[in-house]
């Protein structure tokens, strides 16, 4: 905005609103390059009238009073500039200034005034808000007043909102009239406004859930009622711009959000932007799901849009949908700066639960760092198939005009990585692909570049560790289009380079729209909701369709036939039956999906004579095989076999002996005993929900302090 200089430059204004605030003002830069203010020209009548829509600022209302004021008479400045005062007054928002909150922490409520200038109506609304203007009414021009906003918005020194609906730890005197809104209540009325429900839905349903509580009185309803309009007002104004500069936004929101927060490290000289999000509901699935079970990580979301790339943290809930847990923004993959976050991620896990362990981690990046998942997680390694295979087909798809031609090179591409465990000779596979379809420049110019520089390694680590099943990859797949169709929409192209835009969408409706999923499937409420997400993986989809609609060609098993449950008279054709490397002609397997015909035709195969197993059984059998080769002599190599073996014999004998009891206390007191240290047995054996009673010495000495502040504070009156 370009600052002006001279008072006589500025527009007078006067809003035809009868009462008008800041909102509805041009405001102007008006002083100099190196210091200058946000200054308005209006009537001096008018004062009283701003003054008064300021209060009614229905995000933060308030009152201000005039902290300071002067007045000179008229003809008692002989010279004088153009921006002299005959009267002055500042004001200031009566929610402020004592206590500015450095830190972020809860601003404390004093139940005293202390012996100094009443700034508030009440001295426990001293709540440090930085809000406050100037009146001046010109000397030359008395008929106008200069309006100078030194801080428009309410917020304390820290930069947080300090009072009025966005403050969250506002309290008041009207609390006690307020309906009871748990936090299971407040996360379900705000997760349905995130996913755009009609606002009668979610007032309805609100209602319904708060009356539980508080019964049908009609001023509970009504409260309610007032509840969700104030909550989607804040929703629909909230922004994820803080501060116009991205890493000092990115800072507040750090600020203001602690307990959100698993690891946080700011850009520096010796160290990266690290950025580990998890929210106190995604750290109870992350204990829930994640004990003696599988994580998997979607490791470079966003790698050449986003400023930052992503990675997510998954479970598998227990319909065995990927559930994020955990986000990681962060550009580095150095172990260091990867093993820093995955042990507070750790740590925070045990926090809740100090026997907390996993059974497995799934990568599906074949340069993701290894010996960090080792050394945090000290479980075995999977890797998923799906990212290569999406990334191929895709390809195949936009760069191939030829149907028949893009099946044969995905069959082709399927088949060398098949040969990594049928001792073929992989570059020769790969001259022979790139000669025999040297026609399909745009491909095979894309596939040189891209992914010849790095096959070797991509192959190796598909043989070396164990494959994820389809239905695992199939579910990070569905994680990671949920997520792009949620980022990536046009609207928000502009916002792509923002950190703080990406973790207000990651921690508003992303997290809200697997909260919902989870609590509808829980809850047996949202039907509709229920049934999205049931059906939101191809693996689930595909349990819907029937064996009798799958037909299997006779001749080699060249191609199946699956009968659409939606249309009778259309029939999807599925080439390279069998294989995870199969290609299908519906919408969702062109766009590089696992589709749900292809993994039901997979379904089929398994018991069909003549065709391939798939990859992560092949690679299973393949490890087995692989243990049988030892020979006797390497005693090492022997040793580290009948480790493996007896532990893998003790852990399927305790799941046996759990399957087959009907008394888990026997099973428990079977089990040996596993001392811990003295502070986490403590933790254990009394939970924090249930204190200690205090003993009458206690209680004296508490009761005797009382009375000597009650002392104190009579001669401070």
């Amino acid at each position: 905005m370009e600052i002006v200089e001279s008072i006589l430059d500025i527009p007078v204004q006067d809003p035809p609103e009868e009462e008008f605030s800041s909102a509805d003002l041009i405001w102007t830069k008006f002083g100099t390059a190196e210091h200058h203010d946000d200054v308005a020209l209006i009537p001096y009548a008018r004062v009283d009238e701003f003054i008064i829509g300021e209060c009614s600022n229905v995000e933060c209302p308030t009152r201000f009073h005039i902290e300071r004021g002067r007045k000179r008479s008229m003809g008692s400045l002989k010279e004088y500039k153009s921006d002299e005062y005959l009267e002055y007054r500042l004001y200031w928002c009566s929610f402020g200034p004592e206590n500015y909150g450095e830190g972020g922490g809860v601003l404390p409520s004093r139940r005293y005034r202390l012996n100094t200038r009443n700034r508030a109506a009440r001295p426990q609304s001293m709540r440090g808000c930085t809000c406050h203007f100037v009146v001046k009414r010109l000397y030359a021009r008395p008929t106008l007043a200069l309006i100078i906003f030194n801080e428009r918005r309410h917020i304390n020194k820290s930069g947080f909102v300090c009072h009025g609906p966005l403050d969250k730890d506002a309290i008041g005197p009207g609390a006690k009239k307020i309906p009871y809104i748990s936090n299971e209540i407040q996360q379900q009325t705000m997760s349905m406004i995130y996913l755009g429900i009609p606002e009668e839905n979610v007032l309805e349903k609100h209602i319904e859930y708060v009356q539980r509580y508080g019964g049908s009185d009609s001023t509970v309803s009504t409260l309610a009622s007032q509840y969700v309009r104030k909550l989607g007002m804040i929703i629909k104004r909230s922004t994820h711009e803080l501060d116009l500069d991205d890493q000092a936004s990115i800072r507040m929101w750090v600020e203001r959000n602690k307990k959100s927060i698993f690891f946080y490290q700011d850009t520096s000289e010796t160290g990266p932007f690290i950025l580990g999000i998890q929210t106190e509901w995604q750290l109870q699935q992350m204990v829930r799901f994640g004990h003696r079970s599988l994580i998997a990580a979607d490791s470079t979301f966003g790698i050449k849009r986003l400023k930052y790339p992503l990675c997510t943290l998954l479970v598998f809930d227990s319909r065995q949908h990927a559930l994020p847990v955990a986000w990681v923004i962060t550009r580095s993959v150095a172990k260091p700066d990867v093993a820093k976050w995955m042990k507070a991620l750790l740590d925070r896990a045990r926090s809740v639960d100090p026997g907390w362990k996993i059974n497995g981690f799934v990568i599906d990046d074949a340069a993701m760092e290894i010996d960090p998942i080792r050394d945090a997680f000290c479980c075995p390694i999977l890797f998923s198939i799906w990212r290569v295979r999406g990334s191929w087909l895709r390809n195949v798809v936009k760069k191939c005009s030829n149907i028949e031609v893009k099946r044969e090179i995905f069959k082709r591409l399927g088949e060398i990585v098949y040969s990594i465990w049928g001792g073929l000779d992989t570059s020769v596979a790969l001259e022979e692909l790139i000669l025999d379809f040297v026609d399909q420049s745009a491909f095979m110019e894309y596939f040189k570049s891209t992914w010849v520089p790095k096959i070797e390694m991509w192959l190796s680590t598909i043989k070396t560790f164990p494959l994820a099943s389809q239905e695992a990859s199939g579910a990070i797949e569905a994680y990671h289009v949920k997520l792009k169709t949620k980022l990536f929409d046009d609207s928000h192209l502009g916002a792509l380079q923002r950190v703080d835009w990406l973790v207000h969408k990651l921690t508003t409706e992303l997290h809200s729209a697997y909260w919902l999923d989870r609590y509808a499937d829980e809850s047996d409420s949202f039907q509709h909701v229920k049934e999205e997400y049931i059906a939101s993986t191809s693996w689930h989809r595909a349990l819907q369709i029937p064996d009798s609609a799958v037909t299997l060609d006779d001749k080699g098993h060249l191609f199946a036939k699956v009968a659409s449950q939606k249309d009778s008279s259309r029939t999807h054709l599925v080439w390279n039956p069998g294989s995870d490397f199969a290609f299908c002609d519906c919408a969702w397997s062109m766009q590089g999906n696992f589709c749900k015909h292809v993994i039901k035709v997979n379904m089929i195969c398994e018991n069909a004579k003549g065709c391939k197993p798939s990859m992560s059984f092949w690679s299973f059998r393949e490890i087995l095989i692989d243990l049988c080769k030892k020979p006797m002599d390497d005693s090492i190599g022997l040793d580290e076999s009948v480790a493996w073996t007896h532990q893998m014999l003790d852990q399927i004998k305790q799941l046996v002996e759990l399957n087959s009891s009907n008394d888990i206390g026997i099973v428990v007191n079977n089990m040996p005993l596993k001392w811990i240290s003295k502070k986490g047995r403590t933790f254990v054996g009394i939970p924090a929900s249930l204190p200690a009673l205090p003993s009458d010495s206690k209680t004296i000495t508490k009761n005797v302090q009382k009375s000597r502040k009650r002392k104190r504070l009579s001669r401070l009156r």
